[in-house]
């Protein structure tokens, strides 16, 4: 069993002469306490107004340090159970990997279970993507994914016929982007679409929601070298398991 220090037990200092804004300070000093476990996933966030008073700092200095860290997926706000901390989320990069990648370069272990694998599958929006006629029999892939035991996403993937002869074990042994690249097909560039939405009951099930909380989502075009497409997926996750880490640049 890990254990975790309560939360009011956790030294912050707080420098007011330094220029780093308090904020800031107290927002690194919590971000510190979580990423080397002296807080850990689930536990209860120290209320508002008592670390307020414990630090003698204004509230809305307090405010806007949880905030940042509600931003950076550290934290979670949750109706009816309140601020906890969230558990280790997965950052996708503005790069093409996979879902299965990004969990193992943070040291976690992935867990495919594949729920659906058909190879004459007709999908015009999916074949639209894939650029072939809308009749086109595409395989279909349904899996979901989780870090150990914590179901972490959804993921409906489409491949053109050519790659009818992946199976099951294909799957679950590994990545589908790893069966690609192991076949010489290495996707190079991708269009996503990123957003958000109230997940459907089955989601909800499958990836252990409460009522109310909301899904990440993601579509993806992903093509080789030579253009051609290589698959399409519409994927969903939790929204405390997963962050897309993006960086942009001024025109």
């Amino acid at each position: 069993m890990t254990y975790t220090a309560p939360m009011d037990t956790i030294p912050v200092v707080i420098d007011r002469a330094s220029p780093v804004p308090l904020y800031h300070q107290l927002a690194e000093q919590l971000t510190a306490a979580i990423e080397s476990g002296r807080l850990g996933p689930g536990d209860p966030f120290e209320n508002e107004l008592a670390l307020a008073d414990r630090l003698d700092l204004s509230r809305p200095t307090v405010r806007r340090a949880i905030a940042e860290l509600v931003q950076r997926g550290l934290l979670v706000r949750r109706r009816g159970v309140g601020t906890t901390v969230a558990s280790p989320m997965v950052h996708r990069r503005d790069e093409l990997t996979s879902l299965y990648d990004d969990m193992e370069r943070r040291g976690q272990h992935p867990v495919t279970r594949v729920l659906r694998l058909e190879h004459d599958v007709r999908d015009p929006v999916a074949a639209e993507a894939l650029g072939v006629p809308a009749t086109t029999p595409l395989v279909f892939i349904e899996r979901l994914r989780s870090a150990g035991d914590v179901p972490a996403a959804l993921m409906h993937n489409w491949l053109p016929p050519a790659y009818a002869d992946i199976t099951l074990a294909d799957l679950e042994g590994g990545s589908l982007y790893g069966w690609l690249k192991a076949r010489g097909i290495k996707p190079v560039v991708a269009h996503q679409v990123i957003g958000a939405r109230r997940p459907t009951a089955g989601e909800r099930k499958l990836l252990r929601l409460a009522a109310g909380d909301p899904l990440l989502t993601m579509s993806r075009r992903a093509y080789a070298a030579d253009g051609s497409a290589v698959e399409y997926g519409d994927h969903c996750y939790r929204f405390d398991q997963y962050a897309f880490d993006v960086t942009v640049h001024e025109r």
